[in-house]
This record gives structure tokens, C-alpha cells and sequence, in this order.
């Protein structure tokens, strides 16, 4: 049996291609830098799945990857999370070929962004960069080259659905003319498992997309038309890209971050070259409707297997969920509740189900409130809501939350606040065997910690009283 090195395994693609690879038939080594947050499929052979904790960044632990590795997919992307994200990126890049080349492996594959144009984003140069560095290993290198990914739960597509389902009159900047080609999230794990040993592909980079070179606007237009919603789109020439991102943060659930980058990468066309890759791989992409509606249908089975939204550059945070699991009590505010519940196990399901579309049980206009105000300040607010409607695991974004610890069997579910605080929060249900305790514990950073403890405080009553009374009994 072949052995896969699989980076990026808890990112959207990684968890995605995971089940592929399985399914035909290799063993896959997880490379993830925090194991709290890697969950393995459901149904999956586990003897076909190695889990190890690495980090690029850091040489030491890139001993962990095993020198009997036959082919390696390279899946890591910042998305400029942080100010030095393209050094951050490089540096990744050459730790991962100085350290696959010292194994036996025969193939590397990255899927990059298309980089055709002659003035590119500082994401797409960062894009291309990183691409050059792999290119010099001691491997065959494969890079597949994408423009706009679409697919429950991608970036891309929640930005559009976001600005589509929102806006019947969207007044937008200049770029939505810029002509792309999109790809399905479907056609991006055939391409990627096809060139997997496939010797037609080796030392060699492709474009993949669709058969349709659509703008922008042409994009949010067939959105509309699909969904039978009447849009009008209205462009104006005065728009900077400040703006624009601006524009993005605030109508969409993109975080401010992202919406930069995508900004800076939606005035540069990614068209592809040729489709030399169809040929080789034997694959015909389908079309970008055909990408919408399989889309659709995913979105309304709740069959989505990922999404960027669960991604720490969602919220510009980067820490691994070990570093939070043990909620301080030195210098730290807390607010106890306890309840008796009528049933443990409805108990337990309607904390599994807190957040999003649901809801926090409790005072709707103070929690959208409290979104609202964190958005102003430049955080997530409410708009990330979450993937599933009744499943959570670590690592998944619920609203303004983080899920780092989440045990149904064990009836206890840890968030962690990733709103702006002056100071660190976190949200905690124990569930049991005859009742309900919900701890909210805050340790303020300085003064103004101490202030906005006091400032809330009066609210707790309100929010976290009645919420506790509403996940204990069934109404």
C-alpha cells in the first residue's frame, strides 16, 4: 500500500481529498499542527490514517514525517493572515522540500492559484513563489493552478452568496468586470487525485478551470438568475480598494483580512492557458452552473464536509486549541450557573445546536447586538454562524466563538471568545448526570478588562439566565 503525506488536513481541501485517497486505497499520514483539531472521517479505515503534529515553521518537528513516504500533496496557505504571511509561506515551503527530499519520495503535488497575468496580487506572487521553491526538490513536482474554487462552504462562494442573498441592489467597485475561471470544488479533487503517480503530470504546472470565462459580475448575475432572485448590479468607477474591502467586511462574513487579499486578487484576470490537463487526466470539468447547482444541493442536504469559515484566518487568530483548554482561575471573573434539566440527552442536543441560525436561546437583540458592536471594532461579529447545524467539532467556528473542546458522550462543550476583548473569554457547558452547569469565566487584560467586565456585567443576568433555563428544560 502507498503512502500519502497529506499537509493542510484540516483545511478545506485537505479534509476533503482525505476521503478520496482513502477510498482509493493508500495510507495517508496527516500532517497537522494541532491534533486536537484533526477528526477522522466517519467510516474511515482507521488502519489507513497516521496523524502527526508538525509544524513548518518549526525544523524540529519535521522529524515526525516518515522516510517511507511514495508521493506528498502540499496544501498550506496563509490567505495574509498575518502582515509577513509571504515570508511566513517561503519559509514553509522550504522547511517541507528540505525535508520531503530526505525522504523516498517520488512525487510532490501543490495546488496553487493561476498566475498568468503580468502584474499579480502580493497573494498570487506569494502563490507563485512558494511554487518555485517546491519546483527545486529532490521529487517530481506537479502544480495545479485554480482560479475561483466553488463549492459549499469555500470562500468564494459563501462571499457570493452572501452579497447575492443580501443585496437586491449591490453597488460595487470597478474589478467585478475582471474576467476569471472558475472550477468545482468536484473537478478539483479529480484533478488532484489524477496526477497522483501519473507520470504524464511530472515536472510540469496546469491551469484547471471550467469551460466558462465569466466576469465577476457575470458570476453573481447566474447566481441570481439560479436562485430565481431579481439583482441589480451597479458599478461605480470611485470605489478604492480600501473601500472595497471595506465593502466586502461589512456586507459578507468575510473577515477584514480576506477581504483585503481578495480584493487585491479580484483585479488580476486568472484565465487558464490551455486545458492540455483535460487530456492528460481524461477529466471534462463541468460548467460554473453545474458547479452552483451541485453547490446548492449540498448547502440544502447540509452535506457540507468543510468550510473556510472553520479556518483560523476566518478570524485572523493563529493558535493552536491546546493553548486555551485550561481555563485559568487566577485573576479571572466568572459567572456559574447551574440547572436541573428535564432530559440529559435533549439537553445535550440543544447545546450541540447553540449558535447560528439557532441561536444562543437567549435575548436575540443583545447577542446580535454584541455581533454588531465587535464588527465596528474589526472582528468576526455574528456573520460566521457555523457548518453544521447539529455537529460540532474542535476547531469549528460558531459565530464569534471557538469550539476547543467538544464530547458528546461526555456532555461537555468548551468555546473560546474570538470577538475583540480587552481581555480572554470563555464559555463552558457540563452536562451531568442531574444537571446543568454553564460557566462563562473572563480574565481581563488591564484596566480596561476590569471596566468591560463591570460594563456587561448587568446583562449576565439577562443573557446567560434565561439562556441556561432554555438548554436545561425543552420549551
Amino acid at each position: 500500500m502507498k503512502k500519502i503525506l497529506l499537509t493542510g488536513a484540516t483545511g478545506y481541501i485537505g479534509q476533503r481529498l482525505l476521503p478520496v485517497l482513502l477510498e482509493q486505497g493508500y495510507h495517508v499520514t496527516c500532517c497537522t499542527r494541532d491534533t486536537q483539531r484533526f477528526e477522522i472521517p466517519e467510516g474511515a479505515p482507521r488502519d489507513q490514517i497516521d496523524v502527526i503534529e508538525v509544524d513548518f515553521l518549526r525544523k524540529k518537528t519535521l522529524k515526525k514525517i516518515p522516510s517511507d513516504i511514495d508521493a506528498a500533496y502540499y496544501l498550506m496557505h496563509s490567505m495574509s493572515n498575518s502582515s509577513d504571511y509571504q515570508e511566513m509561506e517561503i519559509t514553509c515551503a522550504i522547511n517541507f522540500r528540505e525535508a520531503i527530499s530526505a525522504t523516498n519520495t517520488i512525487q510532490v503535488i501543490y495546488l496553487s492559484g493561476m498566475i498568468n497575468a503580468r502584474e499579480l496580487s502580493s497573494h498570487l506572487q506569494s502563490r507563485q513563489k512558494v511554487e518555485e521553491e517546491l519546483n527545486q526538490g529532490n521529487y517530481h513536482f506537479t502544480a495545479l493552478r485554480a482560479g475561483i474554487i466553488i463549492g459549499s462552504g469555500s470562500a468564494s462562494f459563501e462571499i457570493m452568496r452572501d452579497l447575492v442573498e443580501k443585496l437586491p441592489v449591490m453597488i460595487t467597485p470597478k474589478w467585478v468586470r475582471t474576467k476569471c475561471q472558475p472550477i468545482g470544488i468536484a473537478n478539483v479533487l479529480d484533478f488532484l487525485s489524477a496526477v497522483l503517480f501519473l507520470e504524464k503530470a511530472y515536472d510540469d504546472n496546469f491551469d484547471i478551470g471550467c469551460p466558462d470565462v465569466l466576469s465577476y459580475k457575470s458570476m453573481l448575475l447566474e447566481y441570481a438568475r439560479i436562485r430565481k432572485l431579481k439583482r441589480t448590479i451597479i458599478i461605480v468607477p470611485v470605489m478604492t480598494p480600501r473601500l472595497s474591502s471595506y465593502w466586502l467586511y461589512f456586507v459578507t462574513s468575510t473577515s477584514f483580512k480576506l477581504a483585503v487579499s481578495l480584493v487585491d486578487s479580484m483585479k488580476v484576470e486568472v484565465v487558464a492557458r490551455d486545458s492540455r490537463i483535460n487530456e492528460i487526466t481524461g477529466i471534462t470539468p463541468f460548467s460554473y452552473e453545474e458547479a452552483l447547482e451541485r453547490t446548492f444541493s449540498k448547502v440544502e442536504a447540509e452535506e457540507i464536509i468543510s468550510s473556510w469559515k472553520d479556518s483560523f484566518v476566518s478570524s485572523g487568530e493563529n493558535f493552536n486549541l491546546s493553548d486555551h483548554m485550561n481555563i485559568p482561575t487566577h485573576g479571572c471573573f466568572s459567572d456559574i450557573r447551574t440547572q436541573t434539566f428535564d432530559s440529559r440527552q435533549k439537553c445535550i442536543e440543544r447545546i450541540w445546536r447553540i449558535g447560528g441560525k439557532n441561536g444562543w436561546y437567549s435575548s436575540s437583540f443583545l447577542w446580535k447586538t454584541r455581533g454588531f458592536l465587535d464588527q465596528l471594532a474589526g472582528g468576526v461579529g455574528l456573520r460566521r454562524g457555523r457548518t453544521h447545524p447539529d455537529h460540532l467539532h474542535a476547531g469549528d467556528a460558531v459565530d464569534f466563538w471557538r469550539v476547543l473542546y467538544a464530547n458528546k458522550e461526555e456532555g461537555r462543550l468548551l468555546l473560546f471568545a474570538e470577538m475583540k476583548l480587552p481581555g480572554e473569554a470563555w464559555l463552558e457547558f457540563k452536562v451531568g448526570e442531574k444537571e446543568l452547569q454553564q460557566r462563562a469565566v473572563f480574565r481581563p487584560k488591564g484596566v480596561w478588562g476590569r471596566l468591560y467586565w463591570y460594563a456587561v456585567y448587568p446583562f449576565h443576568g439577562i443573557v446567560f439566565n434565561t439562556m441556561i433555563n432554555r438548554l436545561a428544560k425543552s420549551k
